[in-house]
């Protein structure tokens, strides 16, 4: 039985999943919980299907979910929280802009906190993407009051009951601590490493950092008003 299950969102990143394989397999050797890798497949146009179900014939621990059509980061991430059987389940993106040895720095707290977020230090992003970034989560803070620094950070650790409670939309992946204080869970933020995009192209332009996360604001106001929360105390 896995402990933790690593979620790897995929869109049009053949040139970057052998090296995926690579990286996620030696931090498996190395992890601090028996870990498992799910890929979801966001209706890649590519070959990365097909890189993704070798890759999976190759290695026990690995497994995949692919869309019939491209649905979205939210939607790759809320696939994988559904389909996740382990206590605890994370998330990095495929471009491995952020180290997965640096999950072992958020499994150190994943007993006392329902979600554990990378913080990207010295990040290495243009400083238009670095600027956007910054305006975005200081607008996205006035609104949720979650404390977090760097929520677009693409390295978090959450525990699966709560993560398959939160109602996933468009743009709630830049929510997921807000989305956990609602819960009254806990959320911490810590420092990992982070480096320069190698293979690829990036997914998001000036309006999905910025201009796109002011409109999700109000969305999660809105979800905030009408979020359901309880506990049980007793059954029979």
């Amino acid at each position: 039985m896995y402990e933790f299950t690593i979620i790897v969102p995929v869109y049009n990143e053949e040139d970057n999943l052998e090296r995926v394989e690579k990286e996620l397999l030696a931090y498996t050797k190395i992890a601090t919980k028996k870990t498992a890798v799910l890929f979801v497949n966001d209706g890649s146009k590519d070959r990365s299907q097909e890189l993704i179900e070798a890759i999976c014939t190759r290695n026990k621990a690995f497994y995949f979910i692919n869309f019939k059509e491209n649905r979205g980061l939210s939607a790759a991430i809320k696939a994988g929280f559904d389909h996740v059987e382990s206590p605890l389940v994370g998330y990095i993106d495929s471009d491995l802009q952020t180290a997965p040895e640096d999950f072992n720095l958020l499994l150190e707290h994943s007993d006392e906190y329902e979600l554990v977020t990378g913080v990207r230090s010295n990040r290495k992003d243009s400083f238009v993407k670095n600027m956007s970034s910054k305006i975005a989560n200081g607008i996205r803070r006035a609104f949720t009051h979650d404390g977090m620094d760097d929520t677009g950070c693409p390295l978090k650790v959450i525990k699966t009951e709560n993560a398959k409670r939160i109602p996933m939309f468009k743009g709630l992946h830049r929510f997921l601590p807000a989305m956990i204080l609602l819960q009254n869970g806990k959320v911490l933020q810590v420092p990992v490493q982070h480096f320069p995009r190698i293979a690829g192209t990036a997914k998001f332009g000036l309006w999905n950092r910025l201009l796109g996360p002011l409109m999700d604001c109000f969305a999660y106001l809105w979800m905030k008003k009408k979020y359901i929360n309880y506990e049980i105390k007793s059954k029979g």
